[in-house]
């Protein structure tokens, strides 16, 4: 619609027409001089987006000139928020997720008088936060973002928290650039915002034509936007995106919708108020040349009519709650016995479930494999708390990284351990954005059997193991899951729990304490010939093992490692020493990156001490978990032969 006044309904009958007029009527237009301010405003983040990349020599100038009436309206116009208090819950959110054209954010912020002008010039200096893409270094920063297309899932989360879970007036904005409207993740989002009729959420798509390498898909076709954005149930204006009268419009129109997300999708230009510069080809991510900075300056400062005008954001309404930091602790230990058996996965529903009872701030996702991996039991029990995600398994990563910003809630998401590697990239960029948030993978390995290959997850402890700020717990019993629960809720990163699809005996008593990168010594005597480091599954064949081993006069030592990440090397190290420099590795998971080789790293700068391996190789099959289990050499039988050989070779 040329004006940007489309409403939702508009086509489809008298008393829908009458509502349009009713919402138009109430509508005031901002007045000449605020309109004149916004203008002036939007070239000085040009200005200074353009000084930013000069300075640094680097960035991408072209991209933040196409956003700069747009970030001036909704900074200084129409999102709500303390300007001297960036993260505080009240405020309305901003995601920028277009985050290379970060110096127009930055630029925003200096307006708004939070960043100083002068610090705007050190732009992806070392010592500087104000860094090439956005990271939550800065206060005002909630998520980082850079990789396309991660931005609006986040958004989805957040705004999702907002209207569920603090029911508070706060509203979203993000701001996508077109060439990353090709990554499937931004469609899984907009499905995500009109199933859950997040009317606090609004998209702005800054279409400016051209990609990094060559024009994006549509180009200027801004119908087919349209159509898409309508087609997954957004509520949508096709706008102008240097008019800010038109902007103002759309935004506020935006607030008056009920029960559905607004995408305003914004026709811009790349360089806009760059003579020779704008609209061309070959300028993405390049600054402008010295040769040229100063005319370029000088033709927007002219066009700045009130130089020192200055806008203020509107205050936001102080209806959200400060968050509770406070420890969120199991209401009762764990219930089980030794000798029961249960499966970890369905320890992990119960453990979710209890916490739900300690806090409000507990919340759960999953991708429709609820009823697998037992997430169902939280949605029984507190089914306002709980996200139902689907089959999009990169969303609900996003999703839960915006649920957690802020500490609004304390999120656990869930699915088949192997799916989460459709999501690496939003875990990857979890863990730059500080999040803390929760990732709880059931189905690992070969044993869950006769599913087969494609639902085994064998890669996952490599993955996450080389996350910077992850935790990975492998608990191997109901107790110890229970207890993971528990630690992951209270620390800080991403923690990834393993859980495992057959029932397995339960080994500790319910008092038994537990700590990261604590590893427990569960079988141990005065003469042990090998140390057995086994984890979930493995451990059980490792213990089974220990026991015919004994009956044969063979003493061997057996290590649960608890976290393999941070693993207890001290305790792995000792052992070793104890038992001849002896290490058996056991796992369900590939060779590369899982068990074995964090034992081999700890013990790596140790004399005296050899490794040996025990991991599947090789893509597997279906078949019964035991069969499995011995045809890629991770059993009872392997280990008990393995123990025999290296005892024989002394």
């Amino acid at each position: 619609h040329p004006t940007g006044l489309k409403v939702q309904c508009q086509q489809k009958g008298g008393r829908d027409s009458q509502a349009h007029q009713e919402i138009m009527t109430s509508y005031h237009k901002p007045d000449e001089k605020t309109l004149q301010a916004l203008r002036d405003i939007a070239n000085k983040l040009r200005i200074n987006s353009i000084k930013a990349t000069c300075a640094s020599n680097s960035g991408h100038p072209t991209s933040c000139c196409s956003a700069a009436e747009l970030m001036s309206v909704l900074f200084f116009h129409t999102m709500r928020y303390k300007a001297n208090d960036p993260g505080n819950q009240c405020n309305d959110r901003f995601v920028l997720s277009k985050g290379h054209a970060a110096p127009v954010l930055y630029a925003a912020w200096a307006e708004a008088g939070y960043v100083k002008e002068s610090d705007l010039v050190n732009l992806r200096k070392i010592d500087c936060d104000l860094e090439g893409h956005p990271t939550p270094k800065l206060a005002f920063v909630d998520v980082a973002t850079g990789s396309l297309g991660q931005g609006l899932g986040a958004s989805c989360g957040m705004a999702y928290t907002g209207k569920y879970f603090d029911k508070s007036s706060y509203r979203v904005y993000c701001m996508l650039g077109d060439g990353e409207c090709s990554e499937g993740s931004v469609w899984e989002a907009m499905a995500f915002a009109s199933y859950y009729k997040l009317d606090n959420l609004v998209a702005i798509m800054d279409v400016n034509r051209l990609g990094q390498s060559e024009a994006a898909p549509l180009k200027h076709d801004m119908e087919t936007y349209r159509k898409r954005c309508e087609a997954f149930g957004w509520n949508t204006y096709v706008v102008d995106g240097h008019d800010v009268e038109e902007l103002c419009k759309a935004f506020w129109q935006a607030q008056q919708v009920k029960d559905k997300p607004t995408c305003i999708v914004a026709k811009t230009f790349k360089g806009k108020g760059l003579k020779n510069i704008e609209d061309l080809d070959n300028w993405h991510g390049k600054p402008i040349p010295k040769d040229r900075v100063d005319d370029l300056l000088n033709d927007l400062m002219a066009q700045i009519q009130v130089p020192n005008k200055t806008l203020c954001p509107e205050m936001p309404n102080d209806d959200t709650a400060p968050a509770d930091l406070s420890l969120i602790s199991l209401p009762a230990p764990p219930a089980y016995k030794k000798g029961d058996k249960i499966a970890t996965r369905r320890a992990y529903g119960v453990a979710l479930a209890k916490l739900g009872q300690s806090s409000q701030r507990v919340v759960a996702l999953d991708g429709d494999t609820k009823n697998s991996t037992f997430s169902e039991t939280f949605k029984k029990a507190f089914p306002d708390r709980y996200i139902e995600c689907f089959i999009a398994e990169q969303n609900m990563v996003g999703v839960a990284i915006g649920c957690a910003t802020r500490d609004r809630t304390v999120a656990f998401a869930s699915t088949f351990a192997a799916f989460f590697s459709r999501a690496y990239d939003q875990i990857r960029m979890g863990a730059i954005s500080q999040s803390n948030v929760n990732l709880v993978g059931s189905h690992c390995g070969v044993s869950i059997g006769e599913d087969g290959p494609s639902q085994m997850a064998l890669e996952d402890l490599a993955m996450f193991r080389a996350i910077p700020t992850c935790t990975v717990f492998y608990p191997c019993d109901g107790v110890s899951t229970e207890r993971a629960v528990e630690l992951a809720a209270n620390t800080k990163g991403i923690c990834f729990i393993r859980t495992s699809r057959p029932d397995t005996k339960v080994i500790y008593s319910p008092d038994e304490k537990f700590e990261l990168g604590v590893a427990k010594v569960v079988r141990k005597s005065d003469n042990d010939k090998v140390t057995v480091i086994g984890a979930g599954v493995t451990l059980h064949e490792a213990l089974t093992a220990a026991d015919i081993l004994a009956n044969e006069g063979i003493n061997i030592r057996v290590i649960d490692p608890f976290t393999i990440k941070p693993l207890d090397a001290s305790t792995i190290v000792a052992s070793a020493r104890a038992t001849g420099g002896r290490i058996i590795t056991v796992e369900d998971h590939y060779k590369e990156g899982g068990l074995g080789e964090a034992v081999l790293t700890a013990v790596g700068e140790e004399p005296g001490i050899v490794v040996t391996r025990l991991a599947v190789s090789g893509v597997p099959r279906s078949g019964k978990p035991q069969e499995l289990l011995d045809l890629f050499g991770i059993s009872i039988s392997v280990i008990h032969v393995v123990g025999l050989v290296l005892v024989k070779t002394v």
